[in-house]
């Protein structure tokens, strides 16, 4: 199998896994959004150690002590990353899922908003068209649901963040997602130790099913972030960026046709107008990225010798 194969098999397994997510978390009830927040990040850094003991991958760790401004990134990361994890369970267990697809939908127009304000980046007139149309989506569902979608709002900023964060730092999924969870996993066990001091802990006092499967939210985390690492290293951006939209679009149907949550036309007519500026900014990509191509192909030719 060619690299490139592997690659959207990678892909497609990471967004599916991602997309079918939800079914995961709805298990996990009546466990509170918080303690499922916990365990996940536990059962990360286990899981992770695991794979990096097997690996034998510590010697970063030596090299990180000596970065305090490197560790410093990651723990900004870190911070970030638990709040997306747990704004996503909130809003899973709060039978929101639609919006928690709404945010992973304007998620990619939020990392061209942060490429503005954040790194100085300029924008092609399309680009300003497509997060034009973005902004107008929120504005319908915000008047839809009657307030803005915090929810949705909260998962695309966090998430493009950690993405802009993830960029600048250059850390391997593996050693990154094992050092993120780390500096998360002492106030995760504060809260564990706090729920058992007032009896009010779910693990290890439901079904073995249900320990059993708080246990696998480690790797039901790391999995899916290994695989789009491995994918990551084999494809094109503009491809990688095709797929993603798989996720929300997964999640989307879960909460429609699944968790029978409302679609009333006016929301409708808000995710409408997101997926027009989705069209509009991925047709801009692709456009791009052929030029880009176009233009290297021509710069070989002149450069080859006669």
């Amino acid at each position: 199998m060619n690299q490139l194969r592997l690659g959207y098999l990678y892909g497609l397994g990471a967004y599916v896994l991602w997309g079918f997510f939800p079914l995961y978390i709805k298990v996990l009830r009546p466990t509170g959004a918080v303690e499922i927040l916990a365990h996940r990040v536990i059962w990360s850094v286990a899981f992770v150690a695991l794979i990096l003991a097997v690996t034998r991958h510590w010697a970063f760790l030596r090299t990180l002590v000596r970065q305090p401004r490197l560790l410093a990134g990651i723990a900004a990361a870190a911070v970030l990353i638990g709040v997306n994890w747990g704004v996503y369970i909130y809003g899973v267990n709060a039978d929101r899922v639609v919006e928690t697809a709404l945010g992973y939908f304007i998620n990619p127009l939020v990392v061209v908003l942060l490429g503005v304000t954040v790194l100085r980046e300029r924008l092609r007139a399309t680009q300003w068209t497509a997060l034009g149309i973005g902004g107008l989506a929120v504005v319908v569902i915000a008047i839809d649901y009657g307030q803005p979608p915090y929810i949705a709002l909260t998962l695309a900023l966090s998430f493009g963040g950690y993405g802009l964060l993830k960029k600048r730092l250059g850390l391997p999924a593996t050693e990154g997602l094992f050092v993120e969870s780390a500096l998360l996993a002492l106030p995760a066990l504060g809260y564990l130790a706090w729920l058992t001091w007032h009896s009010e802990l779910s693990f290890g006092h439901s079904s073995a099913t249900h320990t059993t499967l708080l246990v696998l939210a480690g790797a039901a985390t790391a999995i899916p972030l290994l695989l789009f690492a491995g994918a990551a290293n084999r494809l094109p951006l503009t491809n990688l960026g095709m797929l993603q939209y798989l996720t929300p679009s997964l999640q989307l149907v879960l909460g429609v046709l699944v968790f029978h949550e409302p679609m009333p036309p006016a929301r409708l007519a808000g995710f409408a107008l997101v997926w027009l500026a989705l069209i509009v900014f991925t047709a801009d990509a692709i456009r791009h990225a052929r030029r880009s191509a176009r233009a290297t192909v021509h710069a070989v030719r002149v450069a080859e010798p006669v």
